[in-house]
């Protein structure tokens, strides 16, 4: 972590307002995002990893919030941030009507290996979103770690035809990754490999650079500790980078938005994925971060009181939220004791 102090969990709490938005589509199994908003004295942060995750990887997510919340940011390179298109897991007939939720965007980032499906429906999707964007777009893949070895090199082949800007966690362990680079390459294949999970779930984030398992870094602020935090790693790795969200509400974008502002020109490595509040159906600022001609403008949007309330979280939900924050909030006291 930053090492920064953390603010008082008192006040955390009294700052958090839990929302529960759905989905346009379902997106990795989601169709409804819970996040919870903290109204921070530098401007409004956000806490929401996936229900799904442990108290553990969970407290590193709040550990960024609080960063962003409550501390001032690192200096801006740019204002203005490309964004690529996300493409959900549907059928082919779907694709043109989700681009066109991502006005101007010149890359697209496809997901595949969804649970369910298999390679000639990752095929058909992908083939659709290259005919409806020129040959000089970008396509990217994202599996989510969801192949294993021969799957994984046995979809590239089959997909590389479509001139990928890369795929990103193909497999789940960096060992995986690693073969999967010596397969393409010993078949010829050139797709290049990005690793995701394998930084932002791993004790060692450096480990995926350390060992070759991948061409370039997809990094998150908000799971990997904070802006500050994630910068580091960008500095130790020396990989290009693409930043990324997590299915955020605008604010979560906002973080996003601010970390690629800060990355050296010459490691950030194209379109970041930072389009996806046009996935959900509703956000909690009347002033949302969405693409206009394929980019955003770096901006930190105000919370809008009547978004909150229509989108509020049953009580039942926010009391479960509370409690998260309450044991994760207990975690990153212990990792600062335990470091100091």
């Amino acid at each position: 972590m930053s090492g920064r102090p953390l603010p008082p969990l008192d006040t955390v709490l009294d700052a958090a307002r839990v929302v529960t938005i759905p989905t346009r589509t379902r997106f990795r199994g989601v169709s409804v995002r819970e996040a919870v908003l903290l109204a921070g004295p530098e401007g409004p942060s956000e806490f929401s990893p996936f229900v799904e995750y442990d108290d553990a990887e969970a407290a590193t997510w709040l550990a960024g919030a609080l960063d962003f919340g409550w501390h001032p940011q690192p200096a801006m390179r740019r204002d203005r941030i490309a964004v690529n298109a996300t493409v959900p897991a549907v059928d082919p007939e779907a694709v043109p009507g989700i681009l066109a939720r991502f006005p101007g965007c010149r890359t697209a980032k496809v997901k595949v290996a969804e649970r369910g499906q298999d390679l000639a429906a990752d095929v058909a999707r992908v083939r659709a979103v290259r005919e409806a964007m020129d040959d000089e777009a970008r396509v990217r893949i994202d599996a989510n770690g969801g192949w294993t070895v021969e799957q994984a090199v046995d979809a590239l082949r089959a997909l590389a035809s479509f001139d990928l800007d890369y795929a990103e966690q193909p497999c789940a362990t960096v060992a995986e990754l690693v073969a999967v680079r010596d397969a393409l390459a010993g078949s010829g294949t050139r797709v290049r490999i990005a690793a995701d999970e394998s930084v932002r779930k791993a004790d060692d984030p450096i480990a995926v650079a350390r060992s070759g398992a991948a061409d370039l870094l997809i990094l998150k602020a908000q799971p990997l500790g904070g802006i500050p935090n994630a910068l580091g790693i960008v500095a130790e790795a020396g990989l290009p980078v693409v930043v990324s969200s997590a299915l955020d509400t605008s604010v979560g974008i906002a973080m996003g938005l601010r970390l690629a502002a800060a990355l050296p020109e010459e490691l950030l490595a194209g379109a970041c994925g930072l389009g996806t509040v046009a996935l959900l159906d509703g956000d909690v600022t009347a002033d949302s971060l969405l693409p206009v001609d394929g980019a955003i403008a770096v901006r930190r949007p105000a919370l809008d009181a009547a978004l909150l309330e229509r989108h509020r979280a049953t009580p039942e939900r926010e009391a479960w939220w509370r409690e998260r924050i309450r044991r994760c909030y207990d975690v990153l006291v212990q990792r600062a004791a335990a470091v100091g």
